[in-house]
């Protein structure tokens, strides 16, 4: 509880400034949901459209404070680098890559007998 008068104040003004801010803080979270999932989905198209609506309310959430403009930012590029890689799992015809060999663990290779330390 606020101990001043002043104290009082900033807590009824920052409670205001809250319920104020708090409906377009949930639609960019409502937003970038829609838009993940829709990328999840692969479908193109809509998650495109979803995409630009989403980046344009992380915007106007950032011009006027609600989130700090280097977190909208961070936002925007996660969700854009899930679309760009879902355009490039489109983009690219499917084929099947060739299996890597898999290292073999140091605890299973016999020692080479020149390089073992025996006493002689």
């Amino acid at each position: 509880m606020p101990v001043s008068k002043s104290a009082e104040k900033e807590m009824r003004a920052s409670e205001r400034k809250r319920l104020r801010n708090k409906p377009l803080d949930t639609l960019c979270k409502t937003n970038i949901a829609k838009a993940e999932r829709l990328i999840l989905s692969e479908d193109l198209e809509a998650a495109r459209k979803e995409v630009t609506t989403a980046v344009s309310t992380l915007d106007r959430a950032a011009e006027r404070g609600i989130i700090h403009s280097n977190n909208a930012a961070r936002r925007k590029s996660r969700l854009l680098k899930k679309l760009n890689e879902l355009k490039s799992l489109r983009s690219k015809p499917q084929r099947q890559r060739a299996k890597r060999p898999r290292s073999v663990p140091l605890a299973s290779v016999p020692p080479n007998e020149e390089n073992s330390r025996s006493e002689e």
